[in-house]
């Protein structure tokens, strides 16, 4: 695999506008993302920006962002965008996704999603952790999916995904980590389809790959990365990253 690393930003957060150039530590939230993802050396890394402060932000720390429009729908959508522009001559064959608000992710992480791709040949690839909270299993905020588990129960494939408490009886429920790999041709792929009934029904872009037919691939680590998505996780990425400092 030739992989290149996507992370789509704007400042349009309905939650938290302006989030990635929120301080944390020092630095802007996406220059973190951006440090964090280059760490994993796993490829180039470009920021999909909709806006010229974030794309200033990146390139004053040495990056590379490009611009995109802003009213693109999704992070998807931004990404296949950006893809179009940074490699006109299709060398990349696999895109990594990394949100723009994981300012404590661990490198390790887009290896390992990049693994999940590689092993199963699946369209795209994913990452799940266990819940260990269990307030969160009946958390409709969050994201469960249900997996086939192969290879010691370290890479499977997602059968669904979804906000309830899934699936029924006894044992280990688990949280989306919300990074993907995809397929070159998947991405392009998955953009072009109109958005799913299952997905307008959860809230969950993934589902319409999955009504689509095609497959995503999941790898297990072991914890969430702290997602920054209110103030109040900001404020707890600026406790946990002073900490670290």
């Amino acid at each position: 695999m030739n992989p290149l690393i996507l992370i789509p930003a704007r400042m349009a957060s309905t939650r938290l506008p302006g989030k990635p150039l929120a301080d944390i530590a020092g630095e802007a939230m996406i220059v973190r993302v951006w440090k964090r993802a280059s760490a994993a050396k796993a490829g180039p890394v470009v920021v999909a920006a909709a806006e010229r402060e974030i794309a200033d932000a990146i390139e004053k720390a040495g990056g590379r962002a490009v611009m995109t429009a802003p009213d693109l729908p999704s992070g998807s959508d931004r990404i296949a965008a950006a893809l179009d522009m940074v490699d006109t001559e299709a060398v990349h064959d696999v895109v990594v996704n990394v949100q723009g608000d994981l300012p404590a992710l661990d490198p390790t992480y887009i290896g390992a999603v990049l693994d999940a791709l590689s092993a199963t040949g699946a369209d795209i690839a994913t990452l799940a952790a266990e819940i260990k909270d269990h307030s969160d299993r009946d958390n409709p905020a969050v994201v469960k999916p249900i997996i086939s588990w192969s290879r010691n129960d370290r890479i499977g494939l997602a059968l669904y995904f979804t906000r309830t408490r899934a699936p029924w009886g006894e044992g280990p429920l688990y949280y989306h980590v919300g990074i993907y790999a995809f397929k070159r041709a998947a991405l392009k792929r998955f953009v072009s389809l109109a958005p799913s009934a299952l997905e307008k029904r959860e809230k969950l872009e993934q589902l319409r790959a999955l009504e689509a037919g095609m497959t995503i691939a999941v790898g297990r680590v072991d914890s969430v990365p702290l997602s920054v998505d209110t103030e109040a996780d900001l404020e707890e990425a600026r406790r946990l990253l002073a900490t670290r400092n």
